[in-house]
């Protein structure tokens, strides 16, 4: 089986030690097709992992920018079968590791095992199934790691510290650590300043957070406690007011040029 190129970036990015920087794009947005030149962009302007968001009707995680850009994609006709495609291009010109984020019911719909096998196939590296507890990571794990693909789950300031080692456990790839309640974006309540230091003790997979971070500045504090950042609202946000891609790839570089010097 081919090496995760997730799990080989992030031994990388810790031998290194650097902070890893995700984000997080909403495929099929803003226009059908779009996410391949977003991807590779973003990648070479300093990401080191792309999360595609899987649109869905009813995104019970998500903020307002996400649920209007998973709108919008979903008028564009996206569907697991065009997510797929784009990964295939992406893949055709760069090796950044590749996370599908989603929800469960239309990849019940697409058929699960057939799911997370094509995926692997058209080289996905993970999947974050934001709805699925540890308690039910049985009804997809052995597909999931049948198909040589990250299982990747999710602790919030309200885990315990017990279940967020045992979270962890049941993870590959990285632990997602939700920094704030609520939805995705900014607005939520920011955990107590001891939850990430918390989180990295409990761990031993490497730790990525996410949730209500769109500045260097909280990038970086994020980041010193735990390996790396995980920025999505903040990204779409500027992208639903149609910055250029320069634009864009300036944002991503001074992100990235503040992880690696602070």
């Amino acid at each position: 089986m081919t090496p995760n190129r997730l799990t080989s970036r992030l031994t990388e990015i810790r031998a290194g030690r650097r902070k890893a920087l995700a984000l997080f794009l909403t495929a099929g947005f803003p226009e059908a097709g779009s996410a391949p030149g977003a991807a590779t962009a973003l990648a070479e302007s300093g990401a080191d992992i792309i999360e595609l968001g899987m649109p869905f009707s009813d995104p019970l995680a998500d903020g307002p920018v996400i649920q209007e850009c998973s709108a919008r994609s979903l008028a564009n006709g996206t569907t697991i079968r065009t997510i797929l495609r784009d990964v295939r291009q992406i893949r055709s010109s760069s090796d950044v590791p590749l996370v599908l984020m989603g929800y469960v019911n239309p990849i019940l719909s697409y058929g699960a095992e057939r799911f997370f096998a094509e995926s692997a196939q058209c080289g996905v590296d993970g999947v974050i199934l934001p709805e699925i507890p540890l308690e039910e990571r049985g009804r997809f794990g052995p597909a999931i790691d049948g198909s040589g693909l990250c299982n990747i789950l999710l602790v919030a300031p309200t885990t315990p510290t017990d279940r967020i080692r045992a979270i962890d456990a049941a993870s590959s790839g990285f632990l997602y650590c939700v920094s704030t309640t609520g939805v995705t974006g900014e607005g939520g309540k920011a955990a107590s300043g001891d939850f990430l230091p918390r989180v990295k003790g409990a761990a031993h997979n490497p730790v990525l957070v996410g949730f209500g971070i769109s500045t260097a500045e909280q990038a970086v504090r994020s980041a010193a406690p735990t390996d790396g950042v995980i920025i999505g609202s903040a990204l779409l946000k500027r992208m639903l007011r149609g910055e250029p891609e320069a634009s864009l790839r300036n944002w991503v570089g001074t992100i990235r040029s503040a992880l690696d010097t602070a």
